[in-house]
């Protein structure tokens, strides 16, 4: 009863339910400049850190690798994984890089793709580059990139700090992935937000069954006279030492210090349940309320939010189009962007 199937989303839906990220980040003399305080570097690493946690928190079955590139080379920064401490912990030791020479576009998407393309064609495979850098020196034709990238069905996305770069206008249109420049730090913040939520699923997008487990947290004890301290395969990228307890693969009886992860032995992918509720809500995401004016649910006697129980004072209200609940905008946004489901269509289904 521990590990089953999960279904991928299929064409129909709205969304990829895994996701696979490299974020590359500039590392050039460019990222000196000041108009973003103390510098470019500090305040975009700083609102990474942000960003990674959002990112697991809307995806908590997905994984991010983050890219450096400086004086025309590309360095992994850290693998794909879906730990967002490990990766949260490089970005603070990031703040003392030294930022030199040029960026090279080619060399960080040519990084990135010899990981991606071993990806299975279900999931989203994505790459997003904060470029501060108006130049790329490139070891051959950026152009020839943009095919093969197209071709494995990766998405680009752009974000510049500087100005539009022609380049990178073709290569995200090319790719189906999105550009944009900042105006200034909280535009910067509100650009990355906007790749927290997973991308919409293309028409090519591949259909198929993901085997999953579901281990249980196991804790040993000392009483136990089989109880040997276990050596967990998430030790071998930190200094920890051996434990009692954990969850075990149960495919192959690994044990791991955390979820989510993928089986370092038989590379079964280890969830908990509400990693996998967490993430569903985006293959079926929640229909938009009906806007109408207050004064029409007044009159037949709607003088309250079904949500919060306040006085509906503002002009307009919004209806569930399901159970007709009528909410205020402030419960319509925290129900559409937190909560993912109707409370009293939740409601209903439980008293029935």
């Amino acid at each position: 009863q521990i590990f089953s199937y999960m279904q991928r989303s299929l064409c129909g839906h709205h969304s990829h339910q895994m996701r696979h990220l490299f974020v590359v980040i500039d590392c050039s003399r460019s990222m000196e400049d000041q108009d973003l305080k103390p510098n470019r570097l500090t305040s975009t690493l700083k609102l990474m850190e942000a960003f990674i946690d959002g990112y697991f928190d809307q995806n908590p079955i997905s994984q991010v690798g983050i890219i450096t590139t400086k004086n025309k080379r590309a360095e992994k920064l850290t693998d794909l994984a879906g730990n967002p401490k490990k990766h949260i912990a490089m970005l603070k030791k990031a703040v003392d890089t030294v930022c030199v020479g040029e960026p090279s576009l080619y060399n960080s998407l040519k990084l990135a793709i010899q990981t991606l393309k071993h990806m299975p064609g279900h999931t989203s495979r994505e790459i997003l580059i904060i470029l501060s850098s108006l130049t790329t020196c490139d070891p051959a034709n950026i152009y020839e990139m943009t095919k093969t990238l197209k071709s494995l069905n990766v998405r680009v996305s752009i974000i510049g700090l500087s100005a539009e770069v022609r380049v990178c206008t073709v290569l995200t249109r090319e790719t189906g992935g999105s550009y944009h420049v900042i105006l200034d730090e909280s535009h910067f913040k509100e650009l990355l937000m906007l790749h927290v939520k997973p991308p919409p699923t293309s028409s090519s997008s591949e259909c198929s069954l993901i085997r999953m487990g579901f281990p249980q947290h196991t804790i040993g004890s000392l009483a136990d006279q089989d109880a040997k301290p276990a050596f967990s395969m998430s030790h071998l990228d930190s200094s920890s030492g051996p434990s009692l307890g954990g969850y075990f693969c149960p495919q192959c009886h690994s044990n791991y210090t955390e979820l989510p992860v993928e089986c370092k032995v038989c590379g079964l992918t280890l969830v908990s349940a509400p990693h996998l509720a967490r993430s569903f809500h985006h293959l079926f995401p929640l229909d938009a309320f009906i806007e109408s004016p207050v004064e029409e649910h007044q009159r037949n006697g709607y003088d309250f939010c079904q949500a919060c129980q306040g006085e509906l004072k503002d002009k307009s209200i919004f209806t569930c189009p399901s159970c007709r609940s009528v909410f205020c905008v402030e419960c319509d946004l925290f129900i559409h962007d937190s909560l993912h489901c109707c409370p009293s269509c939740i409601h209903s289904q439980t008293a029935s």
